[in-house]
Formats: structure tokens, C-alpha cells, sequence
């Protein structure tokens, strides 16, 4: 009952108090709070963080490479000119699983710099003949180097170098190609010296199969790419070379570096044109030396055969002919058996046919045609008038020899012969190889003697002559007794006799006696003697000719003791 009334107060009441209140202001509520303006702004700080990033970002791209060592994703920087533009991003296996693939993003500022033909390779330090380099990534790590490219299409895929290229990007020079078919062994680096200054180096190497000739890629760097010309010749300068030929003994070298590794020269020889200018890649062959380069201007000859019937032991392909002294030409072959060989046994002996080459530049005529022509004619006239070939001697040491070309007028010939469609130049034989014909003679005669019968003679008389001295020696040590024992009794005997008369002497001679007497006398009849003999001496002494005409002066004039007067 009481809860009743205490609810009814209660609803009363509050009746009461909504009736006095105020009527409420009613206004319209905001759609956004600001609390939502910091993710709105942390949303666009991202946006603009994110487009900042792609605006500064370059594209990605690709380098294969043979291996990943030394490099690390999100590590391994991209670099040119030691300036970073790219860094690594990824590294994984090819598809071959035979190298990497190394995924990379550059810079905004690189894009020019990605080009088709620009170069990656990864730089560490390398210890080479021709120095050493990469030591700055000891402390830095191992970064990828580029070479920009010229040219001007985009590429994002590329191959790196196993090694660094050997010359900067955009170095001032020439790029020519060296071709040899010697067994020259060149590597990357070598030197190309010019008079002893290092003016350009290898930069590739290729070898043709098909060819069977190695190419090389070199660079000569400026000023010097200026001397290469349409006549340059290159030549080999490795090491230390010394040759030992029919001209002497030659020792050539380069520079110090030649000297270690393998290097070239170039250079125009003496007596040629300077040539027009190369200013693109050009094609060089490389000679074995200077001799050879210089050789290869004479591009004609005329070519003989000598039948040669002593020994070609010596006689080389490249040889010198000479004239008279005068270098005119060389030999190109030194046996042309193989090619002209009889089906038919042989009863007389074979001459050596060797084949060599006058050539017409070397004495003044022009090298072409016309030149062949004139040395041909002139060399046809001297052979029919006894011109004659004979092999010479040019190094004792080395046993080189040498085509030595003499007129012997005594000689002539009707008719020049052929050989294998050449023309035949008569020879002789040589003095050097009639001497050693009659040395072998001799060695023949000495082998013919018995010298078998002749040395057991020897011996036996060489015996009995051993014996014999033993017994005069023997006989010797017994005649040396004999004497001995004789002079030791007959020694006082003698001395006995020799005192005695020493004695009788010294008798024979003393005061009183005899012989004492008789030298006295003898004595003063030589004094008298003199004596009288003083005048005549004074006068020969004064007058030397008083014995044939007398002076009239008789009195002898003795000198007297002054007495201070005078007369």
C-alpha cells in the first residue's frame, strides 16, 4: 500500500518538473570530427613520401654475372666515377643455374647513363704484371662499376665483365686491331711503346678458327694516335731477344715493362712515305721484328734456282742474297725437293734446289711490274756473262749461312736452264767448303794409316826405353860410389903434392936467392932501359914528326925551381 502511494508521488513530481523546465535550444550536429584530420594528413605525408620516392627512383634493371662473389642485396652499391647511382637489390640463379642474375635499381640521375652498350663489371682489388688496382674496397666493399655507353636506345638487361675494361670510358684515342699469324701470346694490358714511352695497351683478344688468326683490340691514347698512319708498321719487342743470324749477333728489347710481360712497337721504316692519317679503326698485322716489317715493302722479285751440291746445313728461309756486299734480295725456300721429286732411281747425285728472290726495290728500281721486268733482263745478261752464286759463311759462331752473288767472266754460259719453271743460276763451291773437303780428305788418310800396329809399337818402344833408364840410373848410383870412395884416397895425396910446391916456389923466390937475384937484375936493366928512352919520348911528346925532320934542338929541357929573379 505504501509503495502504491510512494509511485504515485514519484510520477507527480515528475510532472511537475517537466512542466517548469525551459524548452530545449535543439541544433544540428557536425558529419566530420577533427580527429580526423591526422590520418588524413599522415595519408597524404605518404602519398608525397611515396611519389617523392618514385620521382627520385630510376628504373631497374639486370646484370648477369659468372659469379656473385663479394656482392650483397640491399648492400652492394652501383657506382660511376665513385659516385653512387643504383643499388643491389636482389641476387639469384639464372635459369641455367651456369651464373646470376643481379637485379639492381638506379638512380633518376643514371637513366642516361643506361644504354645498350654501357659496360657493369664488379671492382676488388687485383694484383697484375701491370700494377694493381681495386685497393679502396679492402675498406668500402665491393661495389659494380659502369662504363656509360654511346649509344642512345635504353636497355635494362646486360652482361658483366669478368674483368674491368682496360681503358676509361671516353679516353681520347685511336681503336685499332692487331692480327697475327705467329705464335705471339698477348694479353689484356700488355704495352704498345713507341721509342721506349708506353703509348696505348691491349684491350681484347680474339681468335679466329676459321682463319687461324688471333685479333687483337688495342687503344692508342692521344697525342700519340697521331703517329699511326697508312705506313705504320708494328713489330714485336717482347722480352729480351737476341738473335744470332748470318749479320752477327743482335740483342733488342723494349722497355722495362716489355721486358716482363709481351709488348709491341710501331713505328714507319726508314726510306718510306709518312702516309695518310688513320682516324678509324683500322687493320695492322704484327711482325716478328723490325727487319721483317721493314721487308715487307718489297712486294716484287725475281726469282732464280741454285742447284747447290754442298751442304745447306745453316742456309735459312729469309737468308740475305747480297751482291757484292749490297742486301738485294733473300731466300724464300731452301729445299723444293719435295715438289720435284723423280719417280725414278737416281744414278747421279741430287743438287739442293733453293729458291731466292732478287728483289728490284732494293736496288733503286721501281717495285711494280716495270722494276721485274728490267732486273729480270739485267740478271739474264750478267748470268749468260758468268754470274755465279756461292754460299758463304756469315756467322762462324752460329754456322749461318748466306747467297753471295760474284761476276766470274771466265766463265760464261750459252744458255740459261730451267728448274721447276724458274731460271737456273750457276754456283760454285765455296773456299770455306773446299777446305773442309780437304780436311775430310786428310781425317780419311789418318783413318787409312795402321794405327793399331802403330801404337802397339809405340808401347813396347815406350817400354823398353822405361827399362833402359831404370838401368843407367842404376848404373849411375853405382859409378857415383865408385867416384866417391877414388877422391876420398887420392884427395890427401893430392894436397900433399900441391903444399910441397908451394914451398919449393916460395924458396926459389925468397931474399938471397937465386931467382930473387935474377928479377933484381931484370928490374934494373928495364930501368936503365927507360932511361934512355926519356929524351927520344919528350920529342915525339913536342914534336911528333922529329924522327923525319930534325929540329936542330939537342938539349934537353928540364924544368927548374924559381927563384924570383928575373933574367
Amino acid at each position: 500500500m505504501t509503495n502504491k502511494m510512494n509511485s504515485k508521488e514519484s510520477d507527480s513530481n515528475k510532472s511537475n518538473i517537466i512542466e517548469s523546465s525551459v524548452e530545449a535550444n535543439v541544433q544540428p550536429m557536425k558529419s566530420i570530427s577533427s580527429i580526423w584530420f591526422v590520418p588524413v594528413i599522415a595519408v597524404f605525408i605518404g602519398l608525397w613520401m611515396v611519389y617523392y620516392q618514385w620521382s627520385i627512383e630510376g628504373p631497374e634493371i639486370t646484370i648477369e654475372f659468372s659469379t656473385a662473389e663479394g656482392l650483397v642485396a640491399g648492400k652492394t652499391k652501383i657506382k660511376s666515377r665513385n659516385v653512387d647511382i643504383g643499388e643491389v637489390s636482389s641476387i639469384v640463379l639464372n635459369e641455367k643455374s651456369d651464373g646470376v642474375l643481379v637485379t639492381a635499381r638506379m638512380t633518376k640521375s643514371a637513366e642516361k647513363l643506361i644504354v645498350e652498350d654501357s659496360k657493369f663489371w664488379v671492382v676488388s682489388p687485383q694484383i697484375t704484371l701491370t700494377g694493381i688496382s681495386g685497393l679502396s674496397t679492402l675498406v668500402s666493399g665491393e661495389y659494380i662499376a659502369i662504363a656509360p655507353g654511346k649509344s642512345s636506345k635504353e636497355e635494362t638487361s646486360f652482361i658483366g665483365l669478368n674483368d674491368p675494361p682496360v681503358t676509361p670510358a671516353d679516353t681520347p684515342g685511336l681503336h685499332i686491331t692487331l692480327n697475327s699469324k705467329d705464335q705471339f701470346a698477348y694479353s689484356k694490358g700488355d704495352p704498345i711503346i713507341y721509342k721506349g714511352l708506353t703509348v696505348g695497351q691491349f684491350e681484347d683478344i680474339h681468335f679466329n678458327f676459321y682463319e687461324r688468326v688471333v685479333y687483337y683490340n688495342a687503344f692508342i691514347k692521344a697525342p700519340y694516335h697521331e703517329l699511326v698512319t697508312s705506313n705504320t708498321k708494328f713489330w714485336d719487342i717482347s722480352g729480351l731477344r737476341i738473335d744470332l743470324n748470318a749479320d752477327g749477333l743482335s740483342v733488342n728489347t723494349g722497355n722495362v715493362q716489355s721486358m716482363i710481360t709481351n709488348g709491341v712497337t710501331f713505328g714507319i721504316p726508314t726510306g718510306l712515305d709518312i702516309g695518310e692519317s688513320i682516324t678509324e679503326r683500322a687493320y695492322f698485322d704484327i711482325y716478328p721484328n723490325y727487319e721483317t716489317a721493314d721487308d715487307e715493302r718489297y712486294k716484287e722479285s725475281v726469282k732464280f734456282i741454285l742447284l747447290i751440291s754442298d751442304t745447306i746445313r745453316g742456309l735459312k728461309v729469309g737468308a740475305p742474297v747480297e751482291y757484292r756486299g749490297v742486301l738485294i734480295g733473300k731466300v724464300l725456300s731452301t729445299n723444293m725437293l719435295p715438289n720435284t721429286a723423280p719417280d725414278e732411281m737416281l744414278k747421279n747425285e741430287i743438287k739442293i734446289p733453293v729458291l731466292i728472290g732478287l728483289q728490284p726495290g732494293r736496288v733503286g728500281l721501281p717495285d711494280n711490274q716495270e722494276g721485274v721486268e728490267r732486273m729480270t733482263q739485267q740478271n739474264r745478261y750478267w748470268v749468260k756473262g758468268g754470274l755465279k752464286a756461292m754460299l758463304r759463311s756469315g756467322n762462324l759462331l752460329t754456322g749461318s749461312l748466306f747467297v753471295d752473288l760474284q761476276h766470274f767472266n771466265d766463265q760464261p754460259v750459252e744458255e740459261i736452264e730451267t728448274f721447276a719453271n724458274f731460271p737456273v743460276m750457276p754456283t760454285i763451291t765455296n773456299e770455306f767448303s773446299k777446305i773442309t773437303e780437304k780436311a775430310g780428305e786428310f781425317v780419311d788418310s789418318l783413318n787409312k794409316l795402321p794405327l793399331d800396329n802403330l801404337s802397339k809399337n809405340a808401347n813396347q818402344l815406350f817400354n823398353e826405353f822405361t827399362q833402359t833408364a831404370k838401368e843407367l840410373q842404376s848404373i849411375s848410383k853405382s859409378l857415383d860410389k865408385l867416384l866417391v870412395s877414388a877422391n876420398n884416397e887420392k884427395l890427401g895425396e893430392q894436397l900433399s903434392k900441391a903444399l910441397q910446391g908451394i914451398s919449393t916456389l916460395t924458396n926459389d923466390f925468397s931474399s938471397g936467392s937465386k931467382g930473387h937475384k935474377d928479377i933484381r937484375k931484370t928490374l934494373k936493366a928495364l930501368t936503365d932501359t927507360m932511361q934512355e928512352l926519356s929524351p927520344l919520348l919528350n920529342q915525339l911528346n913536342r914534336q911528333p914528326n922529329g924522327l923525319i925532320f930534325n929540329s936542330g934542338q939537342t938539349d934537353i929541357i928540364e924544368p927548374k925551381k924559381h927563384t924570383g929573379e928575373k933574367n
